[in-house]
């Protein structure tokens, strides 16, 4: 038989290997996949798994071609990972997938299941990072569908492991709550990464933490599938080590595949599938498989990698194994398997031509449409629940309780988690009683590990809920923010608005702390939040204020789709008097279940003109105080609440200090990279001469222990001297 035509008069090493093999109808046999009436799979079925990876196969071929020729972008492909097309088979469209970078067969093989798709198409848009792309408008190459419920990720080295376990604990939760969700009750959720990423932090926190609650009871239908190649760009990984790791791991069924044999893969998939669904239990899927080509375009595997051990990996090509399966099952003859791989190949080169001719995102406001997710309705219960509220004023701590409580009341589909916000009821008692009132399902007690929280939360917003919550303090936060950065911000942007996790994060941070001290305790560095696109930040100064900034971002997460971070000022949770024991001058009614400040709205006290104090947080506390001593009469400053710290409304800021003689920026962050910097900049960029303004910052420091805890802060005395500087100046 002659070697049959290519779409390419230039066959890639790897494809020439397959037309030999093909022309001498020699293949190899695993012996692993057995009888396929013994697996239950059709003759039919085996065509279709070897059909997809096909697709998958040429898809990465024309990949390379593309970007050769400067019309491609994105050259990481799964070549030798099309094993994965047969665990596709093994599940229902409507279990959610997160998926591996690698897994094109899959996404094509599951693809089958939707009438009127068209994988090859779409994803050829995406590599030509077409506005056309159905998944992502042209923003990243990623896999992804809303169709098939698949989520896009983008690098996805082990990030998206977290949110796949806090997706599958929503399935148990949605039941205690009565039904609801994006998917049905009885789903199962996907995940599935590389060896390399299995020794990731974020990968072994999220397997902890899935283990940890598996071991508990706690029902977790979920399938992680670690597709092991043996490598990572080009750091191998010891033989033996997954197995070794997670053999054994407690609360997870380890099991085995032979990712070239689509048979034994469909056959072990299943019963992963029949674990996780019916004994609500999660399995650990070891697919041992093959990466062909290099990590990706630009990588040269000959660098690394001994031309045996090339020559050993290519030997071991599943489309060659997948092949040999069909042809000692008497499925197709040699030419039958000739003709597809000549049909699929002409098939892609054409839709190739066709993508790369598709319009290109070419203005800012393009690439930007989906940074912030589209609204939908709000579900918040028709009357607002009232709560026993204190008759007198009180501190930031007891009306964030109380506003908690209503919110919990009012939102059937909130749930709040975080380290010892149950029965303990956080460190500050900001959340106490709310366990005993809503339940442990609805205010979790979480392990010790910001990122599995995090992800938690991310998981629950993909099927329906408004997660609130809590990180115990923001020095805790650093060592997970990628789970904001990374996961929640990104989704909607690189989904083109078709995926949201709404979610709202309580921080307690910020310096000042009386009985609590150390760096690790007081943080004032939130450079880290401000730079994520589409995040809200906000920052209460009194108790009234986190009511409004509260109950407007659980709207904002429920009706708006935000993700939205509340950096509580923790010196202020108890602080009851202003200037004097006793005089309770920063206790605040309740302003009770309607009271909401919007985004980029301002707090103003005093009408002064001859000096305004922009700040926010303790500052406002300490300009108060400052302002007492210098103007006691109210006459000649104003003192300016940002409230929210992204965005800045600067049009509105400017409104407010305009007529003023001076401005002084009060920031209780560090001098690098915090608000103060943009907000001087806003400010001149809006004609404000330069010698009008001032800002007192934090310096670029860490916070001490003991009495030298504020010294590197704003205080009162340094805002009196400052302003008094300026005023004379006025």
């Amino acid at each position: 038989m002659a070697t049959p035509s290519l779409p390419s008069p230039d066959p890639l090493p790897q494809e020439q290997r397959f037309l030999d093999a093909l022309d001498q109808d020699r293949w190899p046999a695993t012996g692993h996949g057995g009888d396929l009436d013994e697996a239950a799979l059709t003759p039919q079925a085996l065509v279709e798994l070897f059909e997809s990876q096909l697709m998958s196969r040429h898809l990465d071929f024309q990949a390379r071609r593309l970007q050769a020729r400067g019309e491609g972008f994105y050259t990481i492909g799964s070549a030798g990972h099309e094993g994965n097309a047969a665990i596709a088979r093994a599940l229902r469209p409507t279990d959610p997938a997160f998926l591996h970078y690698r897994d094109a067969a899959f996404l094509i093989e599951r693809s089958r299941q939707r009438p009127g798709q068209t994988p090859l198409r779409d994803l050829l848009l995406s590599f030509a990072a077409s506005r056309d792309d159905p998944i992502s408008g042209g923003r990243h190459k990623v896999l992804g569908s809303r169709t098939l419920n698949v989520p896009p990720q983008t690098s996805t080295i082990a990030s998206h492991l977290p949110k796949a376990v806090g997706a599958a604990h929503s399935l148990g939760l949605w039941r205690r709550l009565g039904g609801g969700g994006e998917w049905p009750a009885d789903s199962l959720v996907l995940c599935s990464f590389g060896d390399a990423s299995f020794n990731h932090s974020t990968a072994q926190g999220a397997l902890n933490a899935a283990g940890w609650a598996a071991y508990q009871g706690a029902p977790l239908p979920l399938v992680m599938v670690c597709e092991d190649n043996g490598i990572g760009i080009s750091t191998p990984t010891p033989s033996g080590w997954i197995e070794a790791s997670m053999g054994t791991r407690p609360g997870f069924h380890y099991l085995a595949c032979d990712g070239l044999d689509l048979i034994d893969t469909w056959r072990t998939a299943r019963e992963a599938a029949h674990i996780a669904r019916h004994r609500k239990q999660p399995v650990f899927l070891h697919m041992r498989c093959v990466r062909l080509f290099g990590h990706a375009g630009s990588d040269a595997q000959q660098a690394y990698l001994s031309p045996s051990r090339i020559a050993a990996d290519e030997a071991r090509d599943p489309l060659l194994y997948g092949a040999g399966l069909l042809r000692r099952h008497g499925v197709l003859s040699r030419d039958e398997i000739a003709s597809r791989y000549r049909r699929i190949g002409e098939e892609v080169a054409r839709f190739a031509e066709e993508a790369i001719r598709r319009p290109k995102l070419v203005s800012a406001a393009e690439v930007m449409a989906s940074i912030v997710p589209p609204s939908r309705p709000g579900r918040r219960l028709a009357d607002p629940v009232e709560v026993e509220s204190a008759p007198l004023p009180g501190t930031m701590a007891k009306l964030l309780n109380q506003a908690l409580q209503r919110l919990m009341a009012s939102y059937p589909h909130l749930v709040m988690a975080g380290e010892d916000i149950g029965r303990k009821g956080g460190v500050y008692g900001v959340t106490q009683r709310l366990q005993a009132r809503f339940g442990p399902h609805r205010v979790i007690d979480t392990l010790l590990d910001e990122q599995s929280i995090l992800g938690l939360g991310i998981g629950l917003a993909h099927n329906g809920l408004v997660p609130l919550l809590e990180i115990q303090f923001l020095a805790y936060l650093h060592n997970a923010e990628d789970q904001l950065r990374g996961e929640a911000a990104t989704l909607s942007f690189f989904s083109n608005g078709q995926f949201t996790n709404p979610l709202v994060v309580r921080i307690a941070g910020l310096g000042y702390q009386k009985g609590f001290g150390g760096h690790f305790h007081n943080d004032n560095a939130i450079a880290v939040l401000r730079d994520i696109p589409g995040l809200l930040v906000a920052c209460p100064s009194n108790a009234a204020d986190a009511v409004g900034l509260l109950q407007e971002a659980v709207r904002l997460a429920d009706e708006a789709q935000r993700v939205v971070v509340i950096i509580e000022p923790i010196a202020l949770y108890h602080t009851r008097d202003l200037l004097e024991e006793g005089d309770d001058g920063w206790c605040f009614p309740d302003p009770g279940p309607t009271h909401c400040l919007p985004v980029g709205e301002l707090g103003q006290w005093g009408e002064g003109v001859d000096l305004a104090i922009i700040t926010y947080g303790n500052g406002v506390y300490l300009a108060r105080q400052a302002a007492a001593e210098i103007d006691p009469a109210g006459q000649r400053l104003r003192i300016v609440d940002l409230r929210w710290l992204t965005p800045i409304d600067h049009d509105a800021v400017h409104r407010a200090v305009a007529g003023c003689r001076r401005v002084l920026v009060v920031d209780e962050c560090r001098r690098s990279g915090s608000p103060s910097e943009e907000l001087i900049t806003g400010l001149v960029e809006r004609g404000m001469a330069s010698e009008r303004l001032a800002r007192l910052n934090a310096e670029d420091s860490f916070i001490p222990l003991g009495p030298a805890a504020t010294v590197t802060l704003p205080s009162r005395a340094r805002i009196i001297e400052r302003a008094r500087e300026l005023l004379a100046g006025a």
